[in-house]
């Protein structure tokens, strides 16, 4: 059957009405709904206006129902317990589903997975669903909750925030570099290179520094997570985002000799405009604290 919206009473005086047909007292109804003695019974008289019916009579301290509130209070009650249980499966629903994650494999690997043993240490409840894609995904078509993206933040239809530099550096292994905390151009020119294709960010940096890419004595690999591990073994200097190589220059494996200054770009946590759950609210916090 269609619901004829117009002719229904407003749903403030039917939580109003039904308060009190529970708990007979305007005061009790009143205390339980958070509002005054006076609210509620304002709520309950324009329901009896709606109708046109008497519905609740005054008896002593509290109030009895009519015989028309009874019948009204029995299908009052009826529909906010399915409200009711409908809200309650879907919040339990949603906080046992795992906060979905879009982002890259290489952050995922070298900035996300270190620190992961912190987030579960101090909320062991909350699951994770990692989906490593370099693309920007549709947030809404893919059903995730959050993405951490590589970019200037100006995304449309989403909100970013900023989460972590991504401002490129130059690093090698403490093997190679031995005790130099920095190099020259003419330094790095003479050294091997691990060198990403198709990437202009860091070509441009390079040759800022009057490097050509070309001319570098270099080996290719495919991404940045298999560039950091080359560069870890000591095969060549690496060019990358400082959030990238962070964890392996903090435990002492990597040394970075020059960084750019460039602010943008960066990495953001993307959401989609509205309300979050409270799991993805406390990884989105967590995640805040690490950078």
């Amino acid at each position: 059957m269609a619901i004829d919206w117009r002719n229904l009473p407003s749903l403030t005086s039917l939580r109003a009405f039904a308060a009190t047909a529970e708990l007979r007292s305007f005061s009790s109804a009143a205390r339980a709904l958070n509002v005054t003695h006076a609210a509620v019974a304002q709520q309950v008289r324009a329901l009896e206006d709606h109708f046109g019916l008497s519905l609740v009579q005054r008896d002593g301290r509290g109030v009895s129902l009519t015989a028309e509130g009874e019948q009204l209070a029995a299908a009052v009650a009826e529909g906010f317990g399915a409200l009711q249980r409908g809200s309650e499966a879907l919040r339990s629903g949603g906080a046992d589903r795992p906060v979905r994650v879009s982002l890259t494999a290489s952050f995922a690997a070298q900035w996300l997975m270190p620190r992961l043993r912190d987030f579960w240490e101090k909320h062991p409840d909350i699951g994770l669903s990692m989906h490593p894609d370099n693309r920007i995904v549709d947030l809404h078509r893919d059903g995730m909750d959050l993405a951490i993206r590589y970019g200037n933040g100006n995304w449309p239809g989403v909100e970013a925030s900023f989460l972590a530099s991504a401002r490129l550096v130059i690093a090698g292994a403490v093997s190679i570099l031995g005790d130099k905390t920095q190099l020259s151009p003419e330094e790095m020119r003479g050294m091997d290179w691990i060198i990403s294709r198709n990437w202009p960010e860091q070509d441009n940096y390079l040759r800022s520094l009057g490097l050509d890419p070309q001319d570098l004595s270099q080996s290719d690999f495919q991404n940045a997570e298999l560039s950091i591990a080359a560069a870890r073994q000591g095969l060549g200097l690496v060019v990358d985002s400082y959030a990238l190589v962070a964890s392996e220059v903090a435990e002492g494996r990597m040394r970075v000799v020059h960084e750019s200054r460039d602010q943008l770009p960066a990495y953001f946590l993307v959401t989609l405009p509205g309300p979050q759950r409270a799991a993805t609210r406390a990884f989105i916090k967590w995640l805040k604290s690490q950078s």
